[in-house]
């Protein structure tokens, strides 16, 4: 049973200039600015999923939930090319919301921060990487942006600070391991061809595989998939045509695993079958990451959409329990939106980030600055 864990602060924003308090040396010199009132920075988070990015907005002194900021919601699909995610793309989807998002700051506010957790960042972001801080900093006037991978953004809106493992759920799948004095520890997440086994792209795909499997009459085959491929897509002898050239087929795959598990719910043995061996790979990927951390009898969090499929989340509970039987499992914190959100804090207080800087995986620029 998930137990919930007092959420750890983030750190605090360090005064705008720390400077001597001493008097003038004379008239003639002008006194040092005063701080900057921490209720006049803001911060922005970013989730891009693959399927859509999520921005949220909020002051830096409370963005540690979610309760009242402002957000946003991009039914916009990661797009891959040859250099990686699009950022251009992102980008042109992004920079509108977020004028509107911002558009009605009070008078003396100003942004600090911006905060990216982006699927595919470690493995995908090199576009990403050249592209978003510097536009991002000239929309926002932000003078420090984080780039994360969507491991690390889910990690820290799940546990914070606190040494644990967090498995992000979706359309891929990535496990990330942590605790104090030791780096990032990551399994999986090597995408929709080479893997994110039990991932929301791998249920679908398997989905449709079976159901192509009873239109050809082979044996793993299930009609009840195939009917609802069909009432989904159509006839399925187009589905290669439709899938293969499409840069967001990861996200159409995903977008079959609710049927997967609906024909679960209604009694199809080959759908119940997909959803045990998806449960099976999520806490073999759990285990890789706590083995790899160090982590013992890890906290555990599970966060992501996919765990909204209640099969899916018991295969996985109990899968856990044979696999990594001294984890603890705990109720995530909030999504990675919450921490993109957190992230932009910590590096809006310009004070080291509490976390391990380990570029792909956690980055911060200054543009504009060597």
């Amino acid at each position: 049973m998930e137990q919930a864990d007092r959420a750890d602060p983030v750190p605090a924003r360090a005064s705008a200039h720390a400077g001597d308090r001493g008097a003038a040396a004379g008239p003639a010199e002008a006194s040092p600015p005063p701080p900057v009132p921490v209720a006049d920075v803001w911060v922005v988070g970013i989730d891009v999923g693959g399927t859509g990015a999520r921005l949220a907005l909020a002051p830096a002194d409370r963005s540690d939930d979610l309760v009242g900021v402002r957000t946003r919601d991009l039914p916009v699909a990661a797009r891959i090319t040859a250099s990686g995610h699009d950022a251009d793309a992102l980008l042109a989807r992004l920079i509108p919301e977020l004028s509107s998002l911002a558009a009605d700051l009070p008078h003396h506010a100003h942004i600090g921060a911006v905060a990216v957790g982006a699927t595919g960042m470690a493995l995908l972001g090199r576009d990403l990487a050249a592209g978003l801080p510097g536009t991002l900093a000239r929309a926002t006037g932000a003078e420090r942006l984080v780039l994360a991978g969507d491991a690390v953004a889910a990690y820290v809106g799940a546990l914070g600070t606190r040494a644990g493992v967090t498995v992000a759920a979706g359309t891929g799948l990535v496990a990330i391991g942590h605790r104090p004095g030791s780096g990032w520890r990551r399994a999986d997440g090597w995408g929709q061809l080479l893997g994110d086994c039990g991932s929301g792209g791998w249920i679908g795909r398997a989905g449709l595989e079976a159901a192509l499997r009873a239109y050809d009459g082979r044996s793993g085959g299930s009609p009840a998939l195939l009917e609802r491929a069909e009432r989904r897509y159509g006839p399925v002898t187009g589905l290669p045509a439709a899938l293969q050239p499409r840069p967001d087929r990861a996200a159409l795959l995903a977008a079959f695993a609710p049927e997967v598990a609906g024909a679960a719910d209604d009694g199809c043995p080959v759908a119940g079958v997909i959803l045990r061996r998806a449960g099976e790979e999520i806490a073999a990927t759990a285990a890789a990451a706590a083995t790899a951390a160090g982590l013992a009898e890890p906290r555990l969090a599970l966060t992501g959409g996919l765990f909204n499929l209640a099969r899916l989340r018991s295969a996985t509970e109990a899968a856990l329990a044979d696999r990594l039987p001294t984890a603890r499992l705990r109720r995530p914190d909030g999504p990675p939106l919450l921490g993109a959100l957190r992230l932009a804090a910590a590096a809006a207080a310009a004070a080291p980030l509490p976390w391990p800087i380990e570029p792909p995986l956690l980055a911060v620029h200054r543009p504009g600055r060597p």
